[in-house]
């Protein structure tokens, strides 16, 4: 009888120049996202003794180059299978026959006998973004959220009870009007299309908060607008009289740290 390892968890790296993030189970091996150079993606996965061409199949979320930069040529390469909305394979030029796998929002993925996936729409700026859920076959589910302006009813809802989230803090928000950016620039990254802020981030994991979460990894931060001792003092000043748990950050140079869900 196979016994269930959980959820292995690793953030390649994360942030506006890519992001990628390796997800194992008994069975499996996805990649959600897709967005360093190809030859970067092998690079990291060479410091977790990871051969790509173990990699079953690769989940992007959307179409910005951040996250989608290597995909296709990753998945013809490895032998993997490409999955995206019909949206995302449109903007990408995927052909959603021969090269990508498309799927609705809230239909299920069966990536194997011990991993399916789940997307849950988010807004995010031209772009018809996914949040995942990820659950193995003993229940375990961790979720992965990045790229929105705003968290829904319906994220919020299938957030509760994960063992580990994964959420982007990207940036603090005094910084950001403080900053150089141009005016329509911080209104689109404050709006609904654009970012979360370390207190919508710290908001969001405080409403779902459940004694099931174990580990948050604070991702997609903000070079000019946040700092990882900034995020992580926000979201702990909101949750650390509930969470018991550990707290990670993912920057852009990974990967730095493996996390077990489960």
């Amino acid at each position: 009888m196979m016994i269930d390892m959980g959820l292995e968890i690793t953030h390649l790296g994360s942030g506006s120049r890519g992001n990628a993030t390796l997800i194992v189970s008994n069975d499996s091996k996805i990649l959600i996202d897709c967005g360093f150079s190809l030859k970067q993606t092998e690079l990291r996965l060479s410091r977790i003794s990871i051969d790509p061409k173990t990699i079953d199949a690769i989940i992007v979320t959307h179409h910005h180059g951040d996250h989608s930069k290597s995909a296709l040529r990753a998945s013809e390469k490895w032998n993997a299978r490409l999955y995206s909305n019909t949206e995302t394979a449109i903007k990408m030029g995927w052909n959603p026959i021969s090269e990508c796998r498309t799927f609705a929002n809230l239909e299920r993925l069966e990536i194997s006998r011990n991993l399916s996936v789940l997307p849950i729409p988010v807004p995010h700026d031209d772009a018809e973004n996914i949040a995942l859920i990820v659950s193995n076959g003993d229940g375990i589910r961790a979720g992965f959220v990045t790229d929105l302006g705003e968290a829904t009813v319906e994220l919020k809802r299938h957030l509760k009870g994960c063992s580990h989230i994964s959420i982007e803090a990207n940036y603090d928000h005094q910084r950001l009007m403080q900053g150089p950016y141009p005016d329509s620039l911080k209104r689109r990254i404050t709006g609904r299309g654009g970012h979360l802020s370390n207190s919508q981030t710290a908001d969001i994991l405080s409403e779902i908060l459940t004694p099931d979460l174990k580990t948050i990894v604070l991702c997609h931060l903000s070079d000019k607008n946040n700092a990882p001792h900034i995020a992580e003092s926000e979201v702990l000043m909101q949750i650390s009289d509930d969470f018991e748990g550990s707290i990670f950050i993912s920057g852009q140079d990974g990967p730095n740290f493996k996390i077990i869900a489960g």
